[in-house]
């Protein structure tokens, strides 16, 4: 993936871009989650991939969220870290936000974690979205879970 997305930014290196990373989960005794990576050529479409992993029973929501976001932090300090060199060749960063989308939202049984959930990731350097601005979760990784 980090090879794909570097090579879809060397084609158009005049462009900027964002880097959106968002995780959603599914299942009961066995739960999938599905991180999405958007890579967005501003002004010109974008390319994704997803990865999906699984972990034994998760018993409340709460949990489960704070895994997702987990997982989206943990993918993001990743690829920093292994876009370094690029980034300190370029001389610049090539995005223009590194945004960590969060499923959760001001409707439904999240919305008492959004401050909570939402200072972490900013905490970490990042822009939170949460729903509905937050497809990054609620849809490209939503469709493979």
């Amino acid at each position: 993936m980090n090879r794909e997305i570097l090579n879809y930014i060397k084609e158009d290196q005049q462009r900027r871009y964002n880097l959106i990373i968002g995780t959603d989960s599914q299942g009961k005794d066995e739960v999938n989650f599905v991180t999405a990576v958007i890579i967005h050529r501003i002004g010109k479409g974008g390319r994704y991939f997803w990865e999906k992993s699984k972990k034994k029973k998760i018993n409340s929501l709460r949990h489960r969220i704070w895994e997702e976001v987990t997982a989206s932090l943990n993918l993001a300090q990743d690829l920093i870290g292994n876009f370094k060199d690029f980034i300190i060749r370029e001389n610049s960063p090539f995005y223009e936000n590194l945004e960590i989308h969060i499923d959760i939202g001001e409707k439904g049984p999240t919305r008492e974690m959004i401050k909570e959930v939402v200072t972490m990731v900013n905490g970490n350097g990042f822009k939170a979205k949460v729903k509905p601005d937050a497809y990054g979760a609620s849809t490209a990784a939503d469709r493979y879970t």
